[in-house]
């Protein structure tokens, strides 16, 4: 099962103040994966603010539950072409050689919107960064 959960198009997260909230969007999102394939459709998150006050770039948290994972995993999912990706302090943390498996990369237009694809590997050597929660 692979839950998402993201900020809305202006870096607002559900539950925020009331005044500052977009009571439409929900954020949140739970599908079971069909023959090891997942996909979603929402919109472009807008930046967030860090735990230390510096503004995070564009991204979706995941979370994966599968069979014979004890704890569950989680994730993030940016995008290719956000040019805040090099300023955000989590990606940061990241080595290098290991931010691809986090970044989700531009495959052209579905229906007329940007159409990313990201590949989450739970094993092996592109296995995705997963953090601690």
């Amino acid at each position: 099962m692979i839950e998402v959960w993201q900020a809305d198009g202006k870096g607002r997260y559900p539950g925020a103040s009331p005044a500052l909230a977009n009571a439409r969007f929900k954020g949140f999102g739970r599908s079971e994966t069909v023959g090891g394939t997942w996909r979603f459709t929402t919109v472009r998150p807008g930046p967030v603010p860090g735990p230390d006050g510096r503004t995070q770039a564009p991204h979706i948290d995941v979370g994966i539950v599968a069979r014979g994972i004890l704890k569950r995993l989680f994730t993030r999912i940016y995008f290719d072409d956000e040019r805040d990706n090099a300023r955000d302090p989590i990606l940061g943390l990241v080595p290098a050689e290991r931010r691809a498996t986090l970044i989700a990369r531009r495959d052209g237009d579905r229906d007329g919107l940007p159409r990313y694809v990201l590949d989450i590997r739970l094993q092996g050597g592109e296995e995705t960064v997963f953090f601690e929660a």
